[in-house]
C-alpha cells in the first residue's frame, strides 16, 4: 500500500505533490531544492551552499520514511550549469560512503524551480 511521507524538517511541496512515497520497502522522494524548510526561501550562496541545503532536506525525508542515505539505490541530479559539477560533487560525496555509494545519473537542465542550480532526487528502501 502506498504511504504518504510528510515532514516539517523540509520544505513543504511548492505543487500538486508530496515530498515523498513510499510502497512496501521502498521510498521514492520528489525532487528537493534548496529551500530552508523554515523560512521557505531559498538559502544564500551558491552551488555548494544549495547542495548542502538540498541533502539536508532529503536526509529529513529519508528520516520520515524510515530510511537514510545508507539506504538509496539511486538518485538523479540536476544542475543548471554542468560548470558546477566538480563543485557539486565536493557536497554530495560528504552523504555517502564511497564504498557503497549509489547508482546515479546528473544531467544539466535550462532552469530548476525557483531558478536554483541544483536539485536532487532518491530512491531507497527502508530496513
Amino acid at each position: 500500500m502506498k504511504k504518504i511521507i510528510s515532514t516539517t524538517k523540509a520544505p513543504s511541496a511548492i505543487g500538486p505533490y508530496n515530498q515523498a512515497t513510499s510502497f512496501e520497502k521502498l521510498v521514492f522522494t520528489s525532487g528537493q531544492i534548496a529551500l530552508d524548510p523554515t523560512t521557505m526561501e531559498i538559502v544564500n550562496g551558491g552551488v555548494q551552499e544549495q547542495t548542502k541545503q538540498v541533502m539536508e532536506n532529503l536526509k529529513a525525508v529519508l528520516e520520515e520514511a524510515g530510511s537514510s542515505f545508507e539506504n538509496v539505490l539511486k538518485t538523479t541530479c540536476y544542475l543548471s550549469d554542468m560548470d558546477n559539477f566538480t563543485a557539486f560533487n565536493e557536497i554530495y560525496g560528504q552523504y555517502f560512503k564511497a564504498d557503497s555509494a549509489p547508482a546515479r545519473s546528473t544531467v544539466a537542465v535550462k532552469t530548476l524551480p525557483k531558478n536554483v542550480l541544483v536539485e536532487v532526487d532518491v530512491i531507497a528502501y527502508k530496513n
